[in-house]
């Protein structure tokens, strides 16, 4: 009965786009919770020890719990010197919107200083690691190229390596981590929305990709990172994980992490992907779409104050069903609403705008829209590269993999 809805809502909505089927082939992946599993947060009992006499820093945000409790509440508690806390896009407590500037502040909970580690200062300075003996670093990470968390980490490697710093990760699960696909990043796109030749969907942990970044000598002169990781117990790449904190203030739910890896790639055109609305990630439209049997009206609100086409009504498709029952099954960037949408906007020549090679990762997508590739044309064109990147990810595997 679910295989037989999942093909009847495929079908409806591939034909309201005029685009051909696929099959859905659908596998039962163990779902793991964090009840189930052992972050690395959790095994105090590896990494105290290293902190014993030690002045800390703590890279962290909303995610970095120890169960219900706040990794750096629980750190102080158990006595550990917590001198100060960097934060990445979206701020320490996870409210501030995509993009937007993150000031630096005190936490009011423990007194500390608060440092953005995103707008003009994305990497902290020696001055900022003075007096600093070992950089802890835990945050859920999505396991999209784009998702900007995986740059702080980049930034956060180089500093501790220039600085004489070690760096410690506390591994957590990544949603996404089941398969792979997309374009490997062309050298000059790298930004802060993508900084190493990996695939929009690269399939590993945060720890895993840390010790990819110092081990293909990705850091700034090809320096090593003092890099520890605490890995999860529990854990493989063929498990879905269901994430007990929204990662972002725009990621609610498990619906917009599966759909993350297609939707964000719509931050670069003229489509709104639901910012400023209940479902955010899970809704795609604008006021001048052709086809649509969904509208939705974008308002400020809390991580989304000023969202695109704020109190205009947007006509598009409502994919929250979809994700939360299909997109775990695909395995795969969901290219056809990309397709679809562009066929379907009156003014083609707007859709796209300068970001969208930055997500994409190379000017070449964009161009295979344009001149009407199929979904099976551009995926063809990414074979290679993945076939490659596959040979590097798996030096750096710390988990049982999917294939």
């Amino acid at each position: 009965m679910k295989m037989y809805k999942l093909s009847v809502l495929l079908l409806l909505l591939l034909l309201q786009f005029n685009l051909p089927a696929q099959n859905i082939v659908q596998v039962d992946n163990s779902i793991k919770t964090i009840n189930d599993l052992k972050v690395g947060a959790d095994r105090t009992s590896e990494y105290l020890p290293l902190l014993k006499g030690k002045n800390i820093a703590v890279i962290a945000n909303q995610s970095s719990n120890i169960k219900q409790t706040h990794l750096v509440d629980s750190l102080l508690k158990l006595g550990v010197a917590v001198k100060k806390v960097f934060c990445p896009e979206h701020g320490f407590r996870g409210t501030v919107d995509a993009g937007e500037k993150v000031a630096s502040e005190k936490d009011s909970k423990t007194g500390l200083p608060v440092i953005s580690l995103y707008g003009k200062n994305k990497k902290p300075s020696p001055e900022q690691l003075k007096g600093i003996d070992i950089v802890i670093f835990d945050i859920q990470d999505v396991g999209v190229r784009f998702y900007t968390y995986l740059s702080t980490l980049h930034y956060a490697m180089e500093a501790c390596a220039e600085n004489g710093k070690q760096l410690i990760v506390l591994d957590r699960p990544n949603p996404n981590g089941f398969y792979i696909d997309g374009p490997v990043m062309e050298d000059a796109y790298k930004s802060f929305l993508g900084m190493h030749p990996v695939p929009v969907v690269y399939g590993m942990t945060i720890g895993e990709y840390a010790q990819m970044i110092n081990g293909e000598g990705w850091l700034k002169d090809g320096e090593k990172c003092n890099l520890k990781v605490i890995t999860i117990e529990g854990y493989t790449h063929r498990d879905l994980y269901e994430l007990p904190v929204r990662p972002s203030p725009n990621l609610p739910n498990m619906a917009s992490v599966y759909l993350y890896p297609s939707l964000g790639l719509f931050e670069g055109t003229v489509v709104a992907v639901g910012r400023g609305t209940d479902l955010p990630f899970q809704v795609i439209g604008l006021p001048t779409l052709q086809k649509g049997n969904y509208t939705f009206t974008p308002q400020p609100r809390p991580g989304a104050t000023d969202p695109k086409y704020k109190g205009q009504v947007c006509k598009g498709y409502n994919l929250s069903d979809f994700g939360n029952e299909y997109m775990k099954d695909f395995k795969k960037i969901y290219l056809y609403w990309l397709i679809g949408t562009y066929q379907n906007t009156p003014d083609k020549t707007t859709f796209f705008d300068n970001n969208f090679n930055y997500h994409a990762g190379n000017a070449t997508l964009q161009k295979q829209i344009k001149d009407g590739a199929t979904e099976d044309q551009i995926r063809s064109s990414w074979v290679d590269g993945i076939k490659k990147f596959k040979v590097i990810r798996k030096k750096y595997l710390l988990y049982p993999d999917f294939e």
